[in-house]
């Protein structure tokens, strides 16, 4: 979800009810765009992450200590100068944006109360925090903006600050029965003129009221009746009144076990999806976007490894297609080889000088015609035929191992790919790096060292309580197979695309049907058939399962499997941190 107005007005509510009375007692700036406020009361103190960064603007508090420059930024200097230990006396968001205006007073040097404002503007690639005096000036911002580079606002020492409203949208929480229908009166889609007319309010809580409503996700609003739009208009009373009241109840709503979308009081359009709750809005924001952070952190440490194995992978695969182009053209042996023997068998009648030989091939009895090189005699033209046969044959010999071990790289990296896409940790991508290294796709130099790191399997939980565990890379894939499962185990694998070994544990009871298709849907979301509908799974007793001598890691057989079709998912699972 956007970190919309709904969000701010949440997150107000909880700075105003924790920190007034309060005061800041410290001021960091830990990034060019980020500052870090310690807010002090009689009970507590908390760190307020505010953070201007164009890809992320948020604001929250945290309990995560970041790291600061030896030299405090000037404008980190000059609010360290006036509100260093200065109180906080409101907190406001201005008419419903998605702006943050604390209100705090300090004494000047002369001993007197002054009013001044620290403003924090979370607008994507606008974002901002800037600092004025109670008469709406400007003293100073974290980031400045020239008219060279806005037109319709300087952000600049000494320039007025406004808020400019250059879309003309409506304060939500001031929109009656009369300008509801106003709004209303277009031929687009209801949602989509919500979210256009609304100050702050995000594409996620405009559908919400739709569908609160009972009207199709794509209605327009000349289609709705008069009664559907009394209806609309209750609805979205009832939706704002909870804003109004502040009657939150922050959750985060996952998908397949990964965080999809938080909002402050449940929503509609996100039932059926797993749900975690938060006692504040803070919580619920430094989960979600930590949580987030880490895949983005992970994906962007994997870059190297990934576009490493990608062109050794395309490589391959073009090398495959050749091979198999050039095994093709060995099919041509046999021919030549009967050329050579009918030369031997009619060769007599020639006399010398001829281009071609017609006679019956005494294999199917039907009439041939040979080529002849005019300048050699049928005995050498025989022997020129038997060298073609005899080099393809050794050609096809070679290509039948260059084939399998062409074949059995790309099988193999790319499952690494599928490892490289699963990784969680940076734990992870080191052993992902290391098997690499054993299996010579990495270069390894004498002054390498070997890098420490703790990497296990993923381990869940089926809805009956039986234990399932997947492996992250190929090493561990091996390891899980054939040192960890017992034989009344069973081993699940993605029917022949990449993917992790899974592997469900013998218990004290019977397995039942469900639990081999959670398993097999565990073992489905782990493959590189996660985002299709359906997938075929594998599944055989883990002594079934053999590994041919040399076979690269992760690789295994097996011949007496069963087989079923499953939808990619861990919804019904419960992953173990061991």
């Amino acid at each position: 979800m956007a970190f919309d107005g709904i969000t701010i007005s949440g997150l107000i509510n909880e700075i105003k009810n924790t920190f007034i009375p309060g005061r800041i007692t410290k001021i960091n700036q830990p990034e060019k765009d980020a500052l870090i406020l310690t807010l002090k009361n009689e009970k507590e103190q908390r760190m307020l992450l505010l953070s201007a960064s164009p890809s992320l603007p948020l604001c929250y508090f945290t309990e995560e200590k970041r790291v600061n420059p030896l030299s405090a930024p000037t404008f980190c200097m000059l609010l360290r100068k006036h509100l260093n230990n200065a109180r906080i006396i409101d907190v406001t968001q201005p008419s419903f944006e998605r702006i943050i205006d604390i209100t705090l007073t300090h004494l000047n040097e002369l001993g007197d109360e002054c009013k001044k404002h620290l403003i924090v503007e979370l607008m994507g690639k606008h974002s901002n925090i800037i600092f004025t005096d109670d008469d709406n000036m400007i003293l100073d911002a974290i980031r400045h903006v020239p008219s060279s580079v806005s037109s319709v606002r300087e952000v600049l020492p000494g320039r007025e600050y406004f808020i400019p409203n250059t879309l003309r949208k409506i304060n939500p929480l001031e929109v009656d029965k009369e300008k509801f229908f106003t709004i209303m009166s277009t031929d687009e889609k209801a949602s989509d003129v919500l979210q256009k007319s609304l100050i702050g309010l995000s594409n996620v809580a405009a559908s919400e009221i739709i569908l609160e409503a009972s009207l199709d996700a794509d209605a327009v609003c000349s289609s709705l009746l008069p009664d559907e739009k009394e209806h609309l208009f209750n609805i979205y009373q009832m939706f704002f009144e909870k804003i109004k009241i502040a009657a939150f109840s922050p959750r985060v709503y996952f998908k397949n076990g990964i965080p999809y979308e938080y909002t402050l009081f449940p929503y509609d359009l996100f039932n059926g999806l797993e749900c975690k709750e938060f006692l504040s809005v803070s919580e619920m924001l430094d989960f979600y976007f930590n949580e987030k952070d880490k895949a983005i952190r992970i994906k962007q440490k994997s870059l190297e490894l990934r576009n490493h194995v990608t062109k050794i992978l395309e490589r391959d695969v073009k090398k495959y297609d050749l091979q198999k182009k050039q095994y093709s053209d060995t099919d041509k042996k046999d021919k030549f080889k009967v050329y050579g023997e009918l030369l031997h068998t009619y060769g007599y009648d020639l006399k010398g000088g001829e281009k071609e030989l017609k006679c019956i091939n005494y294999y199917d009895n039907n009439e041939i015609t040979i080529p002849l090189d005019p300048e050699k005699t049928a005995a050498e033209n025989a022997k020129a035929y038997f060298d073609k046969y005899s080099k393809l044959k050794r050609t096809r010999e070679a290509l039948d191992n260059l084939l399998k071990e062409t074949a059995d790289n790309i099988e193999y990296l790319e499952n690494v790919m599928n490892a490289l896409k699963i990784a969680e940790t940076e734990d992870d991508l080191k052993a992902i790096r290391n098997e690499l290294t054993e299996t010579a796709f990495i270069r390894k130099h004498a002054s390498d060292k070997k890098e420490k790191y703790k990497s296990t399997p993923l381990h869940f939980k089926t809805s009956e309580g039986f234990d399932v565990y997947v492996g992250k890379n190929n090493n561990q894939n091996d390891e899980l197979t054939f040192k960890f499962a017992g034989n009344k185990d069973y081993f699940f694998h993605a029917k022949k695309i990449p993917g992790s070994h899974v592997i469900l544990k013998a218990g004290t009871k019977e397995f039942t049907d469900k639990a081999y298709e959670e398993a097999a849907a565990l073992a489905a979301y782990f493959s590189k058939g996660r985002d299709n509908g359906k997938v075929d799974v594998d599944y055989v007793i883990k002594k079934e399962v053999k590994k041919p001598n040399g076979a690269k890691p992760g690789f295994v057989v097996y011949y007496t499997n069963y087989s079923m079709t499953v939808t990619p998912s861990i919804e019904s699972l419960t992953r173990i941190d061991d």
